[in-house]
């Protein structure tokens, strides 16, 4: 006789409102997107939810290929290895390694194995008298660690440089058991946060989640915040913001 699971009584960690998404992955829906070849998106947020950016997970077969795309885009590896060439340059990435590719510059990614890569993608937004950013081509191993609001608990790494020409920042955090943010924040920033390790309780409105690796979590502007881990391991995620632009500037 069967058993029925949680997803059989419709139940899940997964919820939607009007300021904030979580989504767990018994609740992803998994799409081809134009150009993709032996690939797959989970699409988590884009602009049929209000906000200004797209944000997927693009999953790969071996030598699948990833499709164009006018906006700029970065991508991380979340696990396998893929190829990413640009400006006539070939470089492998495997987990933790991640590029930046301005708006408009030709590239071609092919993952080398069974793969899967965080993808975000946002219209550029110049300002005058600015050079727009240059592309970027690392790895989170290549950049150092500093610690939030001098908490040697909270580990932050920028991985994208602090330079007006970027309009973006995407970071990794790692918090020690028991770490928390300082403070409940509320700002003009809207946020992508995918759940790389271990887990924790976050406040997203007025609502508190227990979370987990894997799990993606989108945050409007003004939405309250806050994170606390929990467990016997560290907890990581990768985080995205809009930065460097006046709130006036590309307005949704």
């Amino acid at each position: 006789m069967h058993n029925p699971t949680l997803n059989d009584l419709g139940q899940t960690r997964s919820s939607q409102h009007r300021n904030h998404l979580l989504l767990t992955p018994d609740t992803f829906v998994r799409t081809p997107l134009p150009g993709m070849s032996k690939c797959v998106a989970v699409v988590h947020t884009g602009s049929a939810l209000g906000a200004a950016f797209t944000q997927y997970t693009a999953e790969f077969e071996p030598a699948g290929e990833l499709g164009n795309t006018s906006a700029q885009r970065f991508l991380f590896v979340i696990e396998g290895k893929i190829s990413i060439e640009l400006k006539g340059k070939k470089t492998q990435l495997k987990a933790r390694g991640y590029a930046y590719i301005p708006a408009g510059e030709p590239h071609h990614v092919v993952a080398a194995a069974a793969s899967r890569v965080a993808i975000i993608e946002k219209p550029y937004l110049a300002v005058a008298g600015i050079e727009p950013p240059r592309a970027i081509v690392s790895s989170e191993d290549a950049i150092s660690s500093h610690a939030l609001n001098d908490d040697p608990d909270l580990q932050v790494k920028c991985l994208l440089p602090d330079e007006m020409s970027f309009d973006f920042a995407v970071n990794t955090m790692v918090y020690q058991p028991g770490a928390a943010l300082s403070q409940v924040e509320i700002h003009v920033m809207e946020h992508g946060l995918i759940m790389l390790e271990g887990g924790g309780i976050y406040r997203l409105g007025d609502a508190w989640y227990p979370v987990t690796a894997g799990d993606f979590i989108w945050m409007g502007p003004w939405c309250p915040q806050w994170f606390g881990a929990i467990g016997k391991v560290p907890a990581k995620y990768l985080i995205y913001k809009d930065w460097n632009r006046h709130p006036s500037v590309g307005i949704r």
